[in-house]
């Protein structure tokens, strides 16, 4: 990777889970707390990221990825995690707070491709798919403008990753991915000043 300045190392996490997690409610930008299992996760994510040598921790604003980035934070005797408005969730419009299963009755078509994770599927008042994309891709690359030469750990949601994910495999916006990142999975990418995304590998500790 070709760059005037060292390119940023960013990983990129999935927050712990949630009561409407188990639930199969979308959350979105409704603002769900961590549960106990979720705690219990970002207590195990600190244990296994801690030989990293994070430079610093940034998260999406929701507390379900603040919490997780604030334990794994007190974790390590960091400080207080940078907040990025644009690393937020998807917002789902009026669909926010439904269980899938009313969802499936109310909306049977749209259930189903927000099942399959069809980043296409129309959210009424919600976000749309480029807007969406675009804010969380000009997220990831403030934190690298802010971070260069570093490493950097970044709190987030499964969406958000979905974006990511789609962007450094060089697969179109609209296209759904024939996966889901479990809570406190991880994606390592290299962001350079140009704004170049790469996914690497983990480094070694």
């Amino acid at each position: 990777m070709s760059t005037s300045t060292p390119p940023a190392q960013i990983c990129i996490t999935r927050h712990g889970e949630t009561d409407w997690n188990i639930s199969g409610i979308l959350q979105g930008w409704i603002d769900v707390p961590l549960n106990e299992t979720g705690r219990h996760q970002s207590s195990a994510l600190a244990r296994e990221l801690a030989g990293f040598a994070f430079a610093s921790i940034c998260s999406s604003p929701l507390q379900r990825s603040t919490q997780t980035a604030e334990i794994l934070a007190q974790a390590w005797g960091q400080a207080p995690p940078r907040i990025y408005a644009g690393l937020k969730e998807r917002h789902f419009g009026h669909i926010q707070g439904m269980t899938k299963q009313a969802l499936s009755i109310a909306h049977p078509g749209l259930h189903q491709e927000i099942t399959r994770r069809n980043p296409a599927a129309p959210f009424a008042d919600g976000e749309s798919l480029d807007h969406f994309a675009d804010r969380v891709m000009d997220a990831i690359q403030s934190i690298a403008r802010d971070h260069a030469g570093q490493r950097v750990l970044v709190i987030t949601h499964g969406w958000v990753m979905d974006v990511i994910t789609r962007e450094v495999r060089g697969v179109p916006r609209h296209q759904v991915l024939e996966m889901k990142r479990r809570n406190g999975e991880s994606l390592w990418v290299e962001v350079d000043d140009s704004g170049l995304i790469l996914e690497i590998a983990p480094p070694a500790h």
